[in-house]
């Protein structure tokens, strides 16, 4: 494997342990997809570091268990504006 991308992975995987990052987040903030992301998590870190490679995993899991909690949070604002501003509207 090549040097830059085992030093990506060892970066991705403290970036996510750090900041409590999402794969979507981190796949953003270094310019890469979420495939590569995943992969460098799963695969590749496992090969270089597996302590730091389980500890960015159990982040991941977590995010995963959750996400469907933030889409719901997510709707649930954009119905809540989307409400906001038709009774604005309406008052003028």
């Amino acid at each position: 494997m090549k040097a830059y991308i085992e030093e990506r992975a060892v970066k991705v995987a403290n970036f996510i342990i750090n900041s409590n990052a999402t794969v979507r987040e981190t796949a953003k903030k270094f310019g890469i997809s979420k495939s590569t992301v995943h992969k460098d998590v799963t695969e590749r870190l496992l090969k270089i570091n597996p302590k730091l490679a389980g500890e960015a995993r159990r982040v991941l899991e977590v995010n995963k268990s959750e996400r469907h909690i933030r889409g719901g949070l997510a709707t649930k604002e954009k119905y809540l504006t989307l409400t906001s501003s038709v009774n604005t509207r309406k008052l003028k």
